[in-house]
């Protein structure tokens, strides 16, 4: 069984998260009547890019608030090498498409 740890995002950090996520859901769910509507292919890859793009700035607040709290807490604590790797695995799980 994997190890899992627990965030601790502040209050500030989890709002703008979840705002940002419920923006993304109703991209999608526009993506999907666009779809039902027949629109005009160009126009919903427009927005399945817009949807990307936006999971991706998601994607980067939570990586920068992973390096700045969790990986720093482990070197902080002398584990440097566990947060090293623990980075590396965390950048290649976003790096696969």
């Amino acid at each position: 069984m994997v190890e899992t740890s627990q965030a601790h995002h502040s209050t500030q950090t989890k709002n703008n998260l979840k705002s940002r996520l419920n923006r993304i859901e109703g991209q999608v769910k526009a993506i999907n009547r666009m779809i039902d509507e027949d629109v005009y292919c160009d126009d919903v890859l427009t927005q399945i890019r817009a949807t990307r793009s936006a999971l991706n700035s998601v994607a980067t607040k939570l990586l920068d608030h992973h390096m700045k709290s969790c990986i720093m807490e482990k070197i902080d604590n002398g584990e440097n090498e566990a947060a090293m790797e623990e980075l590396l695995v965390t950048f290649q799980k976003l790096m696969k498409d």
